[in-house]
């Protein structure tokens, strides 16, 4: 590799305040506004054609397909992908409550919704498990299986609950695609970014622990209470386990059976990757073989297995929501909206990642919201994209959304033909399947040790997520998790890293005098420096702590506060000749040094009074609002940004005693305007807002 050379510069320039590096660079205070939202009234044919191709992109890409080089590839992956959406699709219904069925159709509708819409050339869309699981959480809470016990036995009415359930899971799929496709009309694609990735996995992490438990009844062949609410999935497990003696042999043995192939196949899949073509389709052989035995043992007259039961052929015909529901259901469908936008985000953007292409996070909100709108209407039940079918469709060929189109005929050949084939398919086996199915998102544990070493906050964030889902339940443990991941936000301004900045020998750079053993303070100057944007809830924490540090001898502070709030920023800074200033936010690694004398900065709501000497000039670098320097005089010097300069021109802040000769273009003008300027005698008090 060489040796690296040693490149030195010399710069030769007079110092520089903000005046005359206006002068110097010409700046103009017009500045330019992005036209981010072009004007919709504006109409031309162009404007026209750019619109259909932004919001309908199949329209873009599709006549540019490259048929020889990924058509196979597409048709292999669609066809790989739709043998794992049958199983999925009839397991997640369960997870959902609803009839199996209706799995199916969530795997058609809304797939080739995607397809027209969706900007992702790699994401699976249809059902997922952690999705199917909210679902399930309200179709469970709003139509539990006490309101149609039958009068006679005491025995629930299954067909008039899952009409019930269905009617519920289609409003809800309405409801989440209203949210959806609006959010993202608006642009507010980045609400996911209050969704950082510890608490994603966290709540994946809770999800998946609770569709586990969920399962339970099904592979013990139980019959539970509906619960729903803080606590549910703590009495389901207790309820389980008190009714383990009950357990019905043949389903556990079912169940073991199954899941013991799954894994089996699995393993193999795994070694044999490279010498297949096609990864071995273990759930479809699986439900295939475990139909065939159900069929011809009659596993559920002889044994009391429970099975899929009746799955009608063809479609249904669109049904119109009912919107007396939506009232009932809207804080869920904000929550299904925003936690399935997330994980299909975050996958689509891995992938584009990887293959060199643009996800527009605005659009897939739209194409996502469209896919359940849809969906919805034709019975669906809100969806998402599954992680393991996404990877699936990547690793067999796929090249485009072509590979969903694939998949979603071959479910509607397996609606309208063969559904009604897996009648006598055990529910048990679907347990299974989606048990097995969990380990990824179960090896989500796996984050606390890593986080540990890694970022504290992060795991605590991990953490509180995982525990307030599983105690509060989905809805409720989301909500929790996004306000304390908030506040968290809020605390670390209140703990802020402080540094007494040095010089770098021989440069005009300055560094924490802890980190940097050779940084040296300024004979005369002191630079301190905040990490935290200075404003109302860290401003007290803030002086406090520049007394502390930088030795601050004060006689006499006080509050200032007239009429009940504090003076306002340009009369108060007049009043005392001092400037202030905000600018855009810096990070910095700091910690805390020492000084001599200095005035207090302070936040927007308060000002504060300091009478003193300033023994020292002081430099105060401070994230988010700038620097300020006070210098020998008693007067103020600070570093701000030309947005910061636009907004004091426009409040017409500058005259003849606080110019733009006080506001300097970098730390080592100030510095050496303040060793230019020493301090002729006493100062007067000062006040900072």
């Amino acid at each position: 590799l060489g040796t690296l050379r040693r490149r030195d510069y010399q710069v030769e320039r007079p110092l520089l305040n903000q005046k005359q590096l206006e002068e110097l660079g010409r700046w103009s205070s017009v500045a330019s506004i992005p036209d981010t939202y072009p004007c919709v009234l504006r109409c031309s044919h162009a404007r026209a054609r750019a619109l259909l191709l932004q919001y309908l992109p199949v329209l873009a890409w599709l006549p540019r397909y490259p048929v020889r080089d990924w058509l196979l590839g597409d048709l292999l992956s669609g066809l790989s992908v739709a043998i794992m959406q049958l199983p999925q699709g009839l397991a997640y219904a369960l997870l959902a409550g609803l009839p199996p069925v209706f799995g199916l159709y969530s795997s058609f509708y809304p797939v080739f919704i995607y397809f027209l819409f969706g900007t992702s050339r790699h994401i699976s869309v249809g059902t997922f498990a952690v999705m199917s699981v909210m679902v399930g959480s309200v179709t469970e809470s709003l139509a539990p299986d006490e309101d149609f016990l039958q009068d006679l036995n005491s025995t629930v009415n299954e067909t008039a609950r899952d009409a019930a359930r269905v009617q519920l899971a289609s409003a809800l799929s309405v409801l989440v695609g209203l949210f959806q496709v609006g959010l993202g009309l608006v642009h507010f694609g980045f609400v996911v970014t209050y969704l950082s990735e510890p608490l994603v996995r966290g709540y994946t992490t809770a999800a998946s622990v609770q569709v586990f438990i969920s399962q339970l009844k099904y592979v013990f062949g139980l019959q539970l209470s509906s619960r729903s609410g803080p606590l549910s999935i703590i009495y389901t497990l207790l309820e389980v386990c008190w009714k383990l003696p009950q357990s019905v042999v043949g389903t556990m043995v079912t169940a073991l059976v199954a899941g013991v192939v799954l894994v089996v196949m699995k393993l193999l899949n795994d070694k044999l990757q490279r010498h297949l073509p096609l990864p071995i389709p273990r759930e479809l052989l699986t439900l295939i073989g475990a139909t065939g035995i159900s069929y011809g043992v009659g596993l559920k007259h002889r044994f009391g297995v429970d099975v899929v039961g009746d799955i009608p052929a063809g479609l249904i015909p669109p049904v119109a929501p009912n919107s007396q529901l939506f009232a009932k259901l809207v804080g869920n469908a904000f929550a299904i909206a925003v936690v399935g936008f997330a994980i299909a985000i975050s996958l689509g953007k891995i992938f584009a990642l990887r293959h060199g292409y643009r996800v527009d996070s605005n659009q897939e909100l739209v194409a996502l919201g469209l896919s359940n709108l849809v969906g919805g209407v034709f019975q669906c039940f809100p969806v998402s994209c599954s992680m393991s079918r996404s990877l699936v469709q990547e690793s067999t060929g796929g090249n485009t959304q072509v590979a969903g189109a694939v998949s979603s005929l071959f479910i509607l050949i397996i609606i309208v033909k063969l559904g009604e084939l897996f009648q006598d398919l055990p529910k048990a086996v679907l347990a299974a399947a989606i048990i097995v199915n969990l380990k990824g998102m179960l090896m989500q544990f796996t984050d606390i040790c890593s986080l540990w070493k890694a970022n504290r906050m992060d795991l605590l964030i991990w953490l509180v997520t995982f525990v307030a889902t599983i105690l509060l339940n989905l809805d409720l443990g989301l909500a929790a998790a996004v306000a304390f991941s908030l506040l968290l936000v809020v605390f670390r301004t209140q703990l802020p890293h402080y540094s007494i900045l040095g010089q770098v020998p021989d440069t005009d750079i300055y560094r924490d005098v802890a980190e940097y053993s050779e940084a040296r303070e300024v004979p005369g100057v002191k630079v301190f420096r905040s990490s935290a944007t200075v404003y109302f809830a860290n401003a007290e924490l803030y002086s406090d702590t520049l007394k502390q540090k930088v030795r601050l001898g004060v006689p006499r502070v006080r509050m200032v506060r007239e009429g009940g709030g504090a003076l306002p920023v340009k009369e108060s800074a007049r009043q005392h000749k001092v400037k202030v200033s905000e600018t855009g936010s810096q990070r910095y690694p700091g910690r805390q040094g020492e000084g001599s004398r200095v005035t207090r900065g302070l936040a927007v709501t308060s000002g504060v009074e300091v009478t003193g000497d300033m023994g020292q000039g002081i430099l105060l670098v401070i994230g988010g609002w700038g620097s300020w320097w006070f210098c020998e005089s008693g007067e103020t010097c600070f570093l701000p940004t030309a947005p910061v300069v636009t907004q004091l021109e426009a409040g017409h802040f500058f005259d003849a005693s606080i110019t733009k000769q006080h506001l300097f273009a970098s730390v080592h003008d100030a510095v050496v305007f303040a060793l230019q300027h020493p301090r002729s005698g006493p100062v007067s008090p000062v006040s900072v807002s």
